[in-house]
């Protein structure tokens, strides 16, 4: 049967030691010829086992559940304390901000529902830029489909679930079929342009600046405030007091809508804290939070830490990149809250495999061992390895145990034999990686049209949704028919984790020899440096998120914490390659982030 785990003789695979030249096996096992290896030359890993498990957080007792939730219910009550509608936004962004929204959805929605109309009717003065790009920027964060000109909003079927009362409904059709372009006040009459004068206004330029990137495709007034506000307020670093600064520099760096949760939790938490407005509560509360989470996470990492030593495919399979606190980071990256430690410890072990597999492909395998091997993961059958090579059938006997012990789970869980599913996206993610593989040995160079058809595949992100669907909170037959035939949205987050992982990674790949990348096929098709095909590239990103933007808050049969991980896996890509091959060459900016949201706690205030 599927869900029964492999006989022990079977096991023995993963343990024994391979020499770095591994030798074909033909069908009766005997050497032969032997076959000449690349070399990536990748570094070991800068974790060892004993280092995570000496790992030790003091956040996890039953003091700290209770102070948590104590300053839980007094943060609460700061949303009955808030008077004024714009106390309520900035309420709501700071919480966010410091990675805490989570515990208040419920009060979130409630309170940006009292203060909907954009207008001096609600108590927010209609020529504050700030207040304003606030309180769109929330909205589109939130669910809410508003548009950029008449304001009409829709709501995403998981808050009409929340407020689906028909005086709610009657109140959002009434206002918003009346208003009109909520930034117009801010444009100059004449010629359409924003105003020079608001380009002082530094709150309210970031916060429009923010706003921008909510855009959908055919916003052009978003698009102009995005190209305004980051003109200007590169200009303005110059002059503009030292605080400032850092802000302005946060934020050009990354937007915060395509910031890594976590990360911009870690550094909101150390610049909040220098605010002159800034609330001990509510820091508090975030700090304490933080460790806590971390504590979790240290946990989880033991144990997949634990897992990954004993399978041993670190070591056996030398030549791979070992990677486990980097895949732990993708796992994080998708689903940070605590009631999802069992999916992050599951996509760990994914990504593990992913990674593994991808440089028997890029790197290591032959072409003919990469066409049995992709024909062992799409028949799923332990009885056709007798071909492979014995690196692969290590491989593979380590992914068809590991994938049948969590099919089981799920199975006895939930009632759902998940491995037809499974089985098909990992057998379409290795036709994806045979097609790369074959363009390399036959030194084909694809359009970026072609390749990008093949290559939203080979970045590994279906293999990834479709098990963090799987270990998710609710599965549906209708989310599941859905998910199996790629969605859109699981499209638009691929292609925007490829184009991220070619920006940071194609330079590195191309001098061992991998094929071109998105950034190389653009440079050959259309006669431009690597600069200009950079810039294209980013702006591929800029556009494919705004279809993102879309198809997140569009009806769809998928549950919440689904969307989320999609959204989130386009970040947690900005993250990992921010400063280049932060997964492959994870030694510097990646290790000093590991300490910062894994490793070091956040010295809590005294008394």
């Amino acid at each position: 049967m599927a869900h029964q785990r492999l006989f022990p003789q079977l096991l023995s695979f993963s343990s024994r030691h391979v020499d770095p030249a591994i030798r074909s096996l033909d069908t009766t096992g005997i050497q032969h010829s032997e076959v000449p290896r690349r070399s990536a030359n990748y570094k070991p890993s800068i974790w060892n086992n004993d280092f995570l498990q000496s790992l030790n957080s003091d956040y996890l007792g039953e003091i700290y559940v209770r102070k948590i939730q104590r300053l839980k219910d007094d943060v609460k009550r700061r949303f009955d304390e808030a008077m004024e509608p714009l106390s309520l936004l900035e309420l709501i962004n700071t919480l966010q901000r410091l990675g805490v929204g989570y515990h208040f959805e419920n009060e979130i929605k409630r309170a940006l529902d009292t203060i909907l109309p954009i207008d001096k009717n609600n108590g927010l003065e209609e020529e504050d830029l700030y207040a304003t790009a606030l309180h769109f920027r929330l909205l589109r964060q939130y669910g809410y489909e508003v548009s950029q000109d008449k304001m009409n909003i829709s709501l995403p079927l998981y808050i009409f679930s929340l407020y689906s009362h028909a005086h709610i409904q009657t109140h959002l059709t009434r206002y918003f079929l009346k208003k009109l372009d909520i930034f117009k006040s801010f444009k100059d009459e004449k010629d359409g342009a924003f105003k020079a004068s608001i380009s002082e206004d530094i709150k309210g330029m970031i916060s429009l600046y923010e706003a921008s990137y909510y855009a959908v495709e055919g916003e052009d007034l978003l698009d102009e405030a995005q190209e305004f506000t980051a003109r200007h307020l590169k200009e303005l670093k110059e002059s503009i007091a030292p605080h400032l600064v850092k802000q302005v520099s946060h934020a050009l760096e990354l937007p915060l809508h395509w910031t890594l949760p976590r990360i911009e939790a870690r550094w909101f938490i150390d610049f909040y804290k220098m605010k002159e407005d800034m609330d001990p509560l509510l820091l508090e509360f975030a700090k304490l939070d933080f460790n806590m989470l971390q504590a979790t996470y240290q946990q989880e990492l033991k144990v997949v830490s634990r897992w990954w030593k004993s399978l041993d495919l670190g070591k056996t399979l030398s030549f791979a990149r070992d990677r486990l606190v980097e895949c732990f980071l993708w796992a994080k990256g998708l689903c940070f809250e605590p009631q999802f430690g069992n999916c992050r410890k599951q996509i760990t072990k994914t990504t593990l495999f992913i990674t593994t597999i991808d440089d028997i492909y890029d790197v290591y395998g032959s072409l003919d061992e990469l066409k049995l091997f992709t024909d062992a993961v799409e028949r799923w059958d332990v009885n056709t390895l007798q071909d492979l090579p014995e690196y692969m059938k290590i491989c593979f006997i380590a992914l068809y145990n590991t994938s049948n012990e969590m099919a089981c789970e799920i199975l006895k869980e939930k009632g759902w034999d998940i491995i037809p599913y499974i089985k098909k996206a990992w057998a379409d993610l290795c036709k994806a990686y045979l097609v790369e593989a074959k363009w390399y040995y036959t030194g084909y160079r694809p359009s970026l049209e072609e390749y990008m058809n093949n290559a939203w595949i080979s970045i590994m992100g279906n293999v990834i949704h479709v098990h963090a669907f799987f270990l998710g909170i609710k599965i549906t037959k209708e989310a599941l028919e859905c998910l199996m035939e790629y969605p859109n949205l699981v499209r638009w987050s691929n292609l925007v984790v490829r184009f991220a992982d070619d920006l940071g990674t194609s330079t590195d790949e191309l001098e061992r020899g991998d094929v071109p990348k998105s950034i190389q096929c653009y440079m050959h098709e259309s006669g431009v440096s690597e600069e200009t095909a950079r810039e294209h590239i980013k702006h591929l990103i800029r556009d494919t998120m705004k279809k993102m933007n879309k198809d997140r808050v569009a009806s769809s049969p998928f549950p919440q914490p689904f969307i989320s991980a999609a959204v989130n896996a386009t970040r947690t890509a900005q993250f990992m390659y921010q400063y280049g091959d932060g997964h492959g060459v994870p030694d510097q900016e990646t290790k000093e982030r590991v300490f910062s949201l894994l490793v070091e706690p956040i010295p809590l205030m005294e008394g």
